[in-house]
């Protein structure tokens, strides 16, 4: 399930509003206004823009705004839930047979569960299973990557055309030495660029990409807990023993959370018996 998330956002702009109080701070707005210029601008982006059409295709490209839209969002693992459903899963199995387990998936929406289940179902050997859903994670995390790619490269680019416009505004500046009033703009567009480019990458673009990797990395830990679940369930693994070794995924604090909800449900369970 995914949601919107609101930490992105709030980050990038806690940190521009940062550094506009910072300048506002020390210069008032007449500074702020001199942090403002056009020429920088278009060095920066229109630089940024055409390394990275240069960089990558079109199918690329066109991948972008599907990436910077998962920066976005959130996706909401639980891990408890999915230990509870294994735990039925393997206490069905046992009972009914693994065959019983298609009615199951049908409340189940996880594609990748479903594929698991249906290959034990289907009698596939455990080795096998864990290959073909560990190559599947292969493939996801290789699509990630060149997913994200396009934002780490940005990150990279945008210091770099900072740096050209800096080299921009310094030969300006020295051509035309015998006219004061060309130094201060030149020396602006020289400074700018760079100031442009460094807080791009280090507040948008490098944030972006580590924020996907993130993602991609609780994925496959998902995913792993889930080939355990699945294997457990086709090797026909006691139902408690199958729990513990899933909750072993679990933080301490998950850990400890887990058994309140245990303990609330078995003092209801005794209540309603009484």
């Amino acid at each position: 399930m995914n949601k919107r998330d609101f930490l992105t956002p709030i980050g990038i702009t806690i940190g521009f509003l940062m550094i506009m109080f910072g300048i506002v701070s020390s210069g008032g707005m007449g500074g702020f206004v001199g942090f403002i210029q056009g020429s920088s601008v278009l060095i920066v982006l229109g630089g940024l823009v055409a390394a990275l059409l240069v960089n990558f295709n079109i199918k690329q490209i066109k991948t972008t705004k599907n990436v910077i839209q998962e920066v976005f969002k959130q996706n909401e693992h639980n891990l408890a839930e999915l230990i509870e459903l294994f735990e039925r899963l393997s206490e069905r199995a046992r009972r009914e047979g693994l065959l019983a387990l298609e009615n199951e998936l049908e409340e189940v929406d996880d594609p990748y569960i479903k594929k698991g289940v249906l290959l034990a179902i289907d009698g596939i050997e455990p080795e096998v299973i864990n290959d073909i859903m560990n190559a599947e994670i292969d493939a996801m995390e290789d699509r990630h990557y060149r997913g994200r790619l396009i934002i780490e490269k940005a990150g990279e680019y945008a210091p770099a055309w900072g740096m050209v416009g800096t080299l921009i505004g310094l030969i300006l500046m020295l051509q035309n030495l015998e006219d004061p009033t060309t130094l201060g703009p030149s020396m602006a567009v020289a400074l700018l660029t760079t100031f442009y480019g460094t807080v791009l990458a280090n507040l948008v673009f490098t944030p972006m990409a580590g924020k996907l990797e993130t993602k991609t990395n609780e994925e496959v830990f998902m995913k792993q807990v889930i080939i355990e679940g699945v294997i457990g369930v086709q090797s026909g693994q006691n139902p408690r023993i199958l729990k513990e070794k899933l909750s072993a995924f679990l933080s301490n604090k998950e850990k400890n959370k887990k058994e309140e909800l245990e303990e609330e449900n078995f003092t209801e369970e005794s209540f309603n018996e009484a």
